[in-house]
């Protein structure tokens, strides 16, 4: 549950600014984040994960790419995990060091490639054999050697939503884990690349800790292999995909209280089966969590528009859009929403939807939720993570703008985009 976001005197606050007062200076649509939420959630990590010797932590900077929260999560202390040029840039501008950078992606581009092995990142995590050679080729070109890593795909189901599911062998993700072992042969024999690591990553919004369990397992089999055949890993990525609770994220008597919430991981044990699984000799171990990161710590603040009564469904019209916040479009994904101001109103079910010219343009479906009228606020919580990174400008609607809160101070950390921006 959210530490930073919370009611005060039925008010809602993001740290220590009320959410009204946020929304009457900087307007609406608008991302606000809790700088002291990324800290608290970050620091979580390095406790539980420090039990294992040399642990690192490498954000993923698709969940939320803002330049400013880039630099705050680099000031903490983590390293980046990163799928594009574009996101290198950011990451090398926003102070992380080369040698903390990973770039992962089952199709980077020759820029991409040329534009890691440039900066002389960590290490380029490879998904297939063409690929490594494209590596060995742009690097030899350069005049240098590329730290590579091989991305196994080790078939095993996380769980999750299917579209978000990397690691069984239908998906596109990575080398089939009873193929990889001829790659990583390839690997050593090649010029321009030296092998450093082994890297997998299952899926996004986990909420049990079995799969990347049973990731652990293949893993340590397939690196304990190579050594036999005298290949030497030292470095064990064992991706993200750590899930936040999206249902209850708030509790309030006057909130209805939300079915099917999501089981979460115990960091504690988790950090405890990795340790136990893949502690081998001179490997150190990387994590790369996103979501966990970052999307409590956000929220979407929105005003609602409209109450339209129809035949069968009532809708809250709200002047955010799934160009702004796609999650729920793209594969029904569930968010908390909560009124800014809390009153003793009685729950009825209502559609929230937004105004873009579509029918998936909605973030609940017939959700209880207090009663709603025309001018009042409401924010979509946990949206800290795959909220702005994946918005868009469809309809012709420019972005909202980014707001960072530490304590009682907010500070525009995007400017919204204007009309003339969308020229």
């Amino acid at each position: 549950m959210t530490d930073k976001i919370s009611f005060q005197d039925n008010r809602l606050f993001i740290e220590d600014i009320p959410a009204t007062d946020l929304a009457d200076k900087y307007g609406t649509p608008l991302y606000v984040y809790s700088a002291n939420q990324i800290a608290n959630n970050f620091r979580n990590l390095e406790r539980a994960f420090g039990i294992i010797p040399h642990a690192k932590i490498l954000y993923a900077l698709k969940a939320n790419s803002n330049p400013e929260v880039l630099r705050y999560i680099s000031a903490l202390g983590g390293g980046a995990d990163t799928v594009s040029a574009g996101e290198i840039f950011l990451a090398l501008r926003s102070g992380f060091r080369p040698a903390s950078i990973s770039l992962a992606g089952v199709g980077k581009t020759d820029h991409d490639i040329d534009f890691a092995v440039g900066r002389d990142i960590g290490t380029i995590i490879v998904e297939s054999d063409e690929e490594l050679t494209i590596v060995s080729q742009r690097a030899a070109a350069l005049g240098r050697t590329a730290r590579v890593s091989l991305r196994i795909n080790p078939d095993v189901d996380a769980r999750t939503h299917p579209h978000i599911s990397t690691g069984l062998k239908e998906n596109k993700f990575g080398i089939n884990i009873d193929r990889a072992a001829e790659t990583a042969k390839r690997a050593v024999k090649m010029k321009n690349v030296e092998l450093i690591g082994i890297h997998s990553h299952i899926g996004s919004q986990l909420t049990e800790h079995a799969p990347f369990v049973e990731a652990a397992e293949s893993i340590r089999k397939f690196v304990l292999g190579l050594k036999r055949e005298g290949i030497r890993i030292r470095q064990i990525d064992v991706g993200g995909g750590i899930g936040v609770r999206y249902r209850n994220a708030i509790r309030h008597k006057l909130l209805p209280v939300e079915t099917k919430e999501e089981q979460c991981i115990d960091l504690d044990s988790l950090a405890k089966a990795i340790k136990d699984k893949l502690s081998l000799p001179g490997c150190e171990i990387l994590i790369e969590p996103g979501r966990y990161v970052v999307a409590e710590s956000g929220v979407l603040l929105t005003r609602v528009l409209y109450r339209k009564e129809s035949a069968e469904r009532t809708f809250v019209v709200v002047d955010a859009g799934m160009n702004d916040m796609m999650r729920h479009a793209l594969y029904s994904a569930y968010h908390q929403i909560v009124p800014a101001e809390l009153k003793n109103s009685g729950f009825s079910p209502v559609d929230v939807v937004g105004p873009v010219c579509e029918t998936t343009d909605a973030f609940a479906v017939q959700r209880d939720l207090p009663s709603l009228k025309r001018g009042n606020l409401v924010a979509i919580l946990t949206v800290g993570a795959y909220g702005y990174s994946i918005a868009s400008n469809y309809n012709s609607r420019p972005k909202p703008a980014e707001i960072l809160v530490e304590k009682d101070y907010a500070r525009v950390v995007r400017d919204r985009e204007t009309l003339e921006d969308l020229i």
